[in-house]
């Protein structure tokens, strides 16, 4: 391109980028970006011009070139096709007429920030610095699929999607799918009008989601299947109308979505199974509207409100280690209820061993008692007498103290009944002499003898009364006796 060719905005670009100058169009800070369709030729830079200025190399000594333009109206196609850039591009608060193509071009540097774009064909991209697209309207897809970024994404305040083209409609707006992010992607305020599909990515520091809008109505918002972060993923105050679809991530620090709203009415709204997660924080949530998937999941810490949980669950599976805040296994019990599957002996066991964590036997010896119970729902009715029995008499042996009660009223009933009217002898003057006491201890505990029992004989009613003594007496003992097998066996 001959310098003679160059319109008096695009001799300012060209004349300042050898030493790295900026050229400010803007006539208003504050101005509407999306208004540049309307911009003058006095602020119209054609994208041919950007291309060849960065390809061509011109260079002044002692100087360090870039392209550092705001609030231009950049006409055509900006085509850096496999391109090698050594400059830093500096495209601020500019209206692309077309999306930018960067297929395959290695750059050093890229900043569209408050820039209006009708999308960006970024694929395969490697960038050795950072790639900024902070407060950017882009209403056609964002392409950054195996992009490689040395530095950091930034995407804060931007909005994308939904595609302009009949042909982008179900394309998702933004995907960064095995995507190589050498820092952090920074994407607070994000707003997305479709899916933000980044399966496979490898971030090696954090992704941030702050205040994020994610909107996929009855679709998936968040698609982050295997991706890899190297400290956490936060979403605080997060906003996701659509599946949040986590699974397979690994996320050694924090998964934080505190005081965030998930809503999939008609189908699932979270989903993060098959995870390997530190920390799990679903703190101060309005209740999730949709179902939650946590199976197969391992997570060092969950953070969750009883509140939070939706009415069905699915958590075959799921391991953690400690879970907060600390509360009575009464409010937690409900949540194990709401499983999909029906009864899950397991969850009741995970459950147990997170209260045995932190010392709290009792609320560990509920959880096992809870478990037995709902297991005895499960079978056929002529096959819960026996349970009905262990759970009345002993609590199935996580209430030992039962047992005693039982027997001391039993005793009780015995020796006030026999003491007001003593048995007859069975052999006059061979008897020993009659203590109610021991005569209704012989009668209930069959294992022990006081020679109290084979010597006298009720009659009538106080018959019936011993014949009733000697099952109860039978019946506690056997079920005290499993009840303690049970405890053993688990210890």
């Amino acid at each position: 391109m001959e310098i003679t060719d160059l319109t008096p905005a695009e001799r300012r670009v060209w004349d300042a980028f050898p030493r790295g100058g900026g050229v400010d169009f803007r006539t208003d800070p504050d101005e509407d970006v999306s208004e540049g369709h309307a911009w003058g030729p006095e602020r119209t830079v054609r994208a041919e011009v950007l291309a060849a200025l960065l390809l061509s190399n011109p260079i002044s000594v002692g100087q360090v070139a870039e392209l550092n333009v705001k609030g231009a109206r950049i006409t055509g196609k900006l085509n850096l096709k496999y391109a090698v850039v050594e400059h830093a591009i500096r495209l601020r608060g500019c209206w692309f007429e077309r999306k930018p193509q960067l297929y395959g071009a290695r750059l050093r540097a890229l900043v569209l920030s408050d820039s209006a774009l009708p999308g960006l064909t970024a694929s395969t991209v490697s960038v050795d610095i950072t790639l900024r697209l902070n407060c950017c309207r882009v209403t056609g897809p964002v392409r950054l699929t195996g992009a490689r970024i040395a530095g950091g994404l930034f995407l804060q305040g931007a909005v994308i999607g939904p595609g302009s083209l009949p042909d982008e409609e179900d394309e998702p707006p933004l995907q960064l799918n095995h995507a190589e992010i050498g820092t952090d992607i920074i994407a607070d305020e994000l707003t997305v009008h479709g899916q933000l599909r980044i399966n496979g990515a490898t971030i090696a520091g954090l992704i941030s989601l702050d205040r994020a809008k994610l909107i996929s109505p009855g679709g998936i918002a968040l698609h982050a299947e295997t991706v890899s972060v190297g400290t956490d993923l936060r979403g605080h105050r997060l906003e996701a109308e659509g599946m949040i679809n986590l699974t397979g991530a690994r996320i050694p620090g924090q998964l934080i979505f505190t005081r965030a709203r998930l809503a999939n009415p008609d189908g699932v709204a979270l989903r993060a199974s098959s995870c390997a997660i530190g920390e799990f924080w679903l703190r101060k949530c309005p209740p999730i509207d949709g179902i939650v998937n946590l199976r197969r999941s391992q997570l060092d810490m969950l953070y969750a409100e009883p509140g939070t949980w939706p009415p069905v669950v699915r958590t075959d599976g799921l391991t953690y280690r400690v879970l907060h805040p600390h509360l009575p296994p009464e409010e937690r019990l409900p949540l194990l209820e709401r499983e999909e599957s029906g009864y899950l002996p397991y969850a009741y066991e995970q459950l147990a061993a997170a209260y045995r964590t932190v010392g709290d036997e009792a609320g560990a010896r509920t959880v096992q008692l809870a478990k037995l119970r709902q297991h005895r729902r499960t079978l056929p009715r002529h096959a819960r007498l026996w349970g009905v029995l262990q759970d009345a008499t002993v609590g199935y042996g996580f209430r030992p103290l039962r047992a005693a009660g039982w027997l001391l009223a039993l005793l009780l009933t015995g020796t006030i009944a026999y003491g007001l009217h003593p048995p007859r002898e069975l052999k006059a003057g061979e008897a020993p002499e009659f203590n109610p006491v021991f005569y209704t201890i012989d009668l209930m505990l069959p294992i022990i003898g006081f020679g109290q029992e084979g010597a006298f004989a009720p009659s009538g009613w106080y018959q019936w009364l011993s014949y009733v003594l000697i099952v109860t007496g039978w019946v506690l003992a056997t079920t005290t006796a499993a009840g303690v097998s049970r405890s053993l066996q688990r210890q």
